[in-house]
């Protein structure tokens, strides 16, 4: 037997006493404990086979304390490369980490520096999982899917799990855990695969082939079946095996399961892995679960379970969901002639249960609350040297519609979710002065521009940790737990975040113009009709309080004349999908009321005039505006000489200025949502409201955000004024009614 001494040096006689004691107390008594061994004087005898087994250990555990391990999320021009896996060995006073990434070999690399924000930290075992992983970019994804890489990380001999394998999804369990690299060697980091059996779920026996299968990464597993559906073993520690192909160990190599009574390469399922295989695909759905089907097509689609049964005509059970999107296949809820459920037009599908799945965006374990999801503490997916562009038209309905999609609502934060999504998500003005803003790589702008801007055009989801994040850095502690008013939050956005000038510059009474990031509509009631169109209201609210537009804004957001959710002046208020603003801006040319002639008057006491189109503004020519105040009810009035441009022919075309609507904000019960027109069809419209739904009670759960696609809306308003202000909006569907009774804020853009 081959015996190691390891001598201890006395305390008092060396420079080294302290780390040798460290190490004593640290490495060697836990050694000895663990994989036996004596004490003899001043040093401890280990086997050689106990100090070999142990090898892996203590350097392992040396690694563990010179540094942590990390990933980089945020590649900086002169930075680490996305994606990279690296080890943290020392901190600059700056607080930037000095690191040494590793290769796909898993040897050290290179060598860089990167800030604390642009990586996430990871455990040893997180890292090494993720260095098998290819490309880099997969291993952002994989590490964004929080729930499944925890799954993942801790999976246990014989746990049953979906891999994709030669572009098909199969059950597999898991057999042993790899080790590829030379672990002896200084500087490497051993990356971590699995080595699993294939299961034929059809004829009850692993794979046929005898030929050995890869090594799967962490990024082929799929789904991880709950835990109550396997027999959890330890992990063994690793034993060698000298392969030639590559250097490799398996952690926890073991015998097949029934090899006794298989033939080679055929193993025998016994019934209660068979059990869990079946119950893999639908575990834990019920009534209003989300679910996902592949449909026939191979795309996934994803809905929420309405009803469960067995139809007339089957003898299986079956599902019935709701999809998150339209089909041409699907119904209403009806099955065969027979209605289960109601829902829209196609959109309820009816599959066999067993086709159903968890909903792999967000995997819910049973029998446990729901908790909300715990993203990595910067966003992932995201490229620091460019902004993403608004969402086009076209990538709208598959990027941004269902559940789970938008800005995840929190603790009172509505009107924030609501006027951020309404504000960055399509509004082409908004993202010109966006891109153009001040910016620095600290603070709230930062956060503002990459944990949610960026992040809800790229992924299409903003969870609520980023929100409260940014919500705490707002400055004012009510921020961050009060409900607020959206237009002081603009202004608190515009001005102290983004550092943007005032979007409106309003003269009022000749005299110089003043700025504002929002226009509060005041008007008297009967100056307007019941149902009076925004351009009205804009109009009128102008005129009567003597104010002009200074130039023309790049976009206007405008406040009904209502308070919240106390009071509001008309029950129902149309959204101009077009404001025109030409009469309202100064030194702008405009036509006249009567023969459309270059206008040199205007005349305020004409506008409520019954003889002459009440709520119309009146201007007129020189030669109207005497024959128009020849009238004796109107030679009291006295009309105002306009300024206009020099040299300009009187019979000049007159250009019209007008503006885009692109989204408007409602509230009811002091609930506030948003509808965005994504593009310039005019049916382009969604609608999202951040705390459509909760997971769980108020203290454990989380709010799921919806986005839903409303074209009726576009119709809707296609029609004339006329039309939608003697339309019975009960007869209309729910969007319609919201849009026109709850509208709180209109925001228009000018497009050109």
């Amino acid at each position: 037997m081959f015996v190691f001494q390891l001598f201890l040096i006395d305390s008092n006689s060396s420079p080294f006493s302290d780390k040798t004691t460290h190490f004593f107390g640290i490495i060697i008594d836990p050694m000895r404990k663990f994989y036996g061994g004596t004490y003899k004087g001043d040093c401890c005898h280990l086997t050689r086979a106990a100090w070999s087994k142990h090898s892996f250990f203590s350097m392992e555990l040396n690694e563990e304390r010179q540094g942590r391990y990390f990933i980089v999320a945020r590649r900086r021009k002169k930075g680490l490369s996305r994606g990279s896996v690296g080890r943290a060995d020392a901190e600059t006073a700056a607080g930037d980490l000095i690191g040494m990434v590793y290769g796909g070999g898993g040897s050290a690399k290179s060598s860089g520096t990167v800030k604390k924000q642009d990586i996430h930290t990871l455990t040893r075992h997180q890292a090494q999982l993720l260095l098998f992983v290819s490309p880099a970019s997969r291993r952002l994804e994989l590490l964004c899917n929080v729930q499944l890489f925890s799954a993942i990380c801790a999976l246990a001999q014989d746990d049953l799990v979906v891999v994709k394998h030669k572009k098909d999804f199969q059950p597999c369990l898991v057999k042993s855990l790899i080790q590829i690299g030379k672990k002896d060697k200084p500087g490497v980091l051993q990356m971590l695969g699995f080595e699993l059996e294939l299961v034929d779920t059809e004829h009850d026996i692993f794979s046929k082939t005898t030929v050995p299968l890869p090594f799967f990464s962490a990024a082929d597993i799929v789904q991880v079946a709950p835990s109550h559906l396997n027999t959890r073993q330890p992990l063994r520690h690793s034993i060698n095996l000298g392969l030639k192909r590559k250097a490799v160990s398996r952690i926890n190599s073991m015998p097949a399961l029934n090899s006794r009574n298989a033939k080679k390469g055929s193993i025998l399922l016994n019934t209660d892995v068979y059990n869990s295989i079946q119950a893999l695909s639908h575990s834990s759905l019920e009534m209003g679960s989300m679910a996902e089907v592949i449909s026939l097509n191979g795309l996934t689609v994803y809905g929420v379970i309405r009803w469960i049964g067995v139809p007339e005509g089957k003898k299986n059970c079956w599902a019935g969901l709701e999809l998150d999107n339209e089909a041409t296949t699907c119904s209403d809820g009806t099955f065969d002639t027979k209605r289960y459920f109601t829902c829209e037009g196609n959109k309820a599908l009816f599959v066999p249960l067993t086709n159903c799945k968890p909903d792999s965006r967000f995997l819910f374990i049973p029998n446990e609350i729901p908790k909300p999801l715990e993203p990595p503490s910067v966003t992932l997916l995201e490229d620091l040297n460019e902004d993403v562009p608004p969402v086009a038209e076209q990538d709208v309905l598959s990027h941004l519609i269902g559940r789970m999609r938008g800005i995840q609502g929190h603790f009172n934060s509505c009107y924030l979710d609501a006027t951020l999504f309404s504000l960055f998500t399509s509004s082409i003005a908004f993202n010109r002065m966006f891109s153009r803003s001040a910016d620095s790589e600290e603070g709230i702008s930062h956060i503002l521009r990459w944990d949610i801007v960026n992040r809800l055009r790229r992924t299409g989801f903003v969870p609520a940790e980023s929100v409260m994040k940014f919500r705490k850095q707002l400055g004012c502690k009510s921020f961050a737990t009060e409900e607020k008013d959206p237009e002081e939050f603009i202004t608190l956005l515009l001005k102290h975040v983004l550092h943007i000038e005032p979007l409106l510059k309003i003269r009022s009474c000749g005299d110089l113009a003043q700025g504002a990031y929002t226009h509060q509509i005041i008007v008297e009631k009967n100056q307007v009709r019941a149902v009076p169109s925004v351009q009205q209201l804009l109009e009128m609210s102008f005129v009567s309080s003597d104010l002009k537009f200074e130039e023309i804004p790049s976009c206007l957001i405008v406040q009904m004349p209502r308070f919240g959710k106390k009071f509001k002046m008309f029950p129902k208020i149309i959204p101009s999908t077009e404001l025109d603003i030409t009469d309202i801006l100064h030194c702008s040319p405009r036509e006249c009321f009567l023969c459309g002639h270059l206008a040199e008057y205007e005349c305020v006491q004409c506008l409520m005039d019954h003889k002459l189109q009440p709520g119309k503004m009146k201007q007129y020519c020189s030669t109207c505006n005497t024959q128009v105040h020849i009238h004796p009810s109107r030679k009291e009035h006295t009309p105002l000489k306009l300024t206009v441009p020099d040299h300009l022919p009187e019979d000049a075309p007159i250009q019209r200025n007008q503006m885009q609507l692109f989204a408007v904000l409602c509230i009811d019960t002091s609930h506030y949502v948003s509808f965005v027109k994504y593009g310039p069809n005019p049916r382009s419209w969604i609608f999202f409201d951040s705390m459509a739904d909760r997971c769980g009670d108020d203290n454990n759960g989380y709010n799921v955000p919806v986005i839903r696609s409303c074209p009726e809306v576009g119709d809707f308003l296609s029609q004339s004024e006329e039309e939608i202000s003697t339309a019975d909006v009960s007869q209309s569907s729910e969007m319609v009614r919201r849009l026109l009774c709850d509208s709180y804020m209109c925001l228009y853009q000018r497009t050109e």
